[in-house]
């Protein structure tokens, strides 16, 4: 108790014996006070007293924060941050190999826009602005080049870039392979710091001269997996085995205004369709080059010839330019099924990280977890299925045209391709962005 309510209690014991102790003082008159209003009075002080305390208390310790901060920017400000200065270090120009699943990625190539889901190329270029292999996320900065661009939802297994990236060796050392030992771990460095769904599989220390990821690759292989029920294969592969050869293709892609293409002839050097385990199959495709989803608008006209919808020759009719000089309309197949399985360049010596040490074990365990994690989502969703009603598909009065996806579109009456009104040409659809770019520019 302080002294101040100490001397209030001591007025008040006064004033209930009836002894006036308080004289002439100023408050003298607390002696007609009634011992309740003395409490009262005392309970009131005792609050204020309180109050100040804690006020102090409050004060003392936000002077106490605040000296703490200015000391923590004391010492910020006596260590700064050194910034890494790349003009100090060596590089090499460098080729990349690496896998990923497509569905949680906005496509391959970084764009300048937003994207509602990250790109694969620019997780992967944050992850070597991080560790400090390339300077910047500006392409044009270190002679970058990729290989196959993928859309949104397609996975890759052997996609490729090159570019160039800081180094621990000087221009001659890189010269001799035995030196390789003393290089940055370029694959175990990026994967520690990739997700589960990219991985890097190897790299090319020292890639042919005039090396380019997208010009030098000799062709790419394409598979869209999709499941075979109803559908039927043989005539599929028929169908397929025309688009051998060299051919104009304008009626299997989706027209670029911003392309300004004129040549659509591209060269197919094998198309098959091959089983996968169960009722799995797969197109298997391999070309030089391909146009905007060529393959996904392939592999549609495919469904519609193993729907029995359209005959195998009908692929020979969109590929007749004379006849049929503008695409038809139609759906193109589901982007998930679809995956660049391979990309082929001459003369490329891979090194692959170590199989048994430590790091790769990891990554192994990461990428097998991942895929147990699909496998049971998938086993989840088939007694997800099991327990509820079924319905019989097959009294739909309605035709549904399979996309791949599962699901397909559901029409009236189907329209054979013949039929079907269509685009509009390449010469009408490249005049257009013209113009309208022209028109920006005025």
């Amino acid at each position: 108790m302080s002294d101040f309510i100490r001397r209030i209690v001591t007025k008040m014991k006064a004033v209930s014996t009836g002894t006036n102790i308080i004289g002439n003082n100023k408050n003298s008159s607390y002696v007609n006070w009634s011992k309740e209003q003395l409490i009262r009075r005392i309970t009131e002080l005792e609050n204020a007293n309180n109050q100040d305390t804690n006020k102090s208390r409050h004060v003392e310790d936000s002077k106490k924060r605040k000296l703490s901060q200015e000391q923590i920017i004391k010492n910020k400000t006596k260590k700064p941050l050194k910034k890494f200065d790349f003009s100090k270090h060596n590089t090499r120009f460098i080729a990349l190999r690496f896998a990923y699943l497509g569905w949680n990625y906005n496509g391959l190539a970084i764009q300048k826009e937003y994207t509602p889901l990250p790109t694969v190329e620019g997780t992967i270029l944050e992850a070597m602005n991080k560790c400090k292999l390339v300077p910047s996320m500006v392409l044009q900065d270190y002679n970058f080049s990729r290989c196959g661009r993928t859309d949104k939802g397609v996975s890759a297994m052997s996609q490729v870039i090159s570019l160039k990236v800081r180094s621990n060796l000087t221009d001659e050392e890189q010269l001799d392979p035995a030196n390789d030992c003393k290089e940055i771990p370029y694959v175990h460095v990026l994967n520690q710091l990739l997700p589960d769904d990219i991985r890097i599989s190897a790299v090319c220390l020292r890639p042919p001269p005039n090396f380019d990821a997208r010009f030098s690759c000799v062709h790419r292989h394409y598979k869209y997996v999709f499941k075979g029920e109803n559908l039927d294969i043989d005539k599929m592969s028929k169908a397929a085995s025309y688009f051998l050869g060299e051919k104009d293709f304008r009626n299997f892609c989706k027209l670029d205004g911003s392309k300004q293409i004129t040549n659509f002839k591209r060269t197919i050097i094998s198309s098959k369709i091959l089983p996968l385990s169960g009722t799995f199959y797969c197109f298997d495709l391999i070309g030089s080059a391909f146009l905007w989803h060529q393959v996904r608008c392939m592999m549609a006209v495919l469904f519609l010839v193993g729907q029995a919808l359209e005959e195998p020759e009908v692929v020979l009719h969109l590929l007749d330019i004379e006849r049929t000089p503008r695409r038809p309309v139609y759906d193109m197949a589901d982007d998930i099924p679809l995956l660049l399985y391979d990309c082929k360049f001459p003369q490329m010596k891979w090194q692959e990280p170590a199989v048994d040490d430590y790091k790769a074990i990891k990554f192994t365990t990461a990428t097998e977890a991942l895929t147990l994690h699909y496998e049971l989502k998938a086993t989840v969703c088939n007694i997800f299925k099991d327990v509820l009603p079924t319905a019989d598909s097959s009294k739909l009065s309605k035709t549904v045209i399979n996309l791949g996806d599962g699901k397909g579109k559901i029409v009236g009456n189907y329209l054979k391709l013949k039929e079907r009104s269509v685009m509009e040409s390449v010469e009408v659809v490249n005049a257009k962005y013209f113009k309208r770019k022209d028109k920006k520019s005025k």
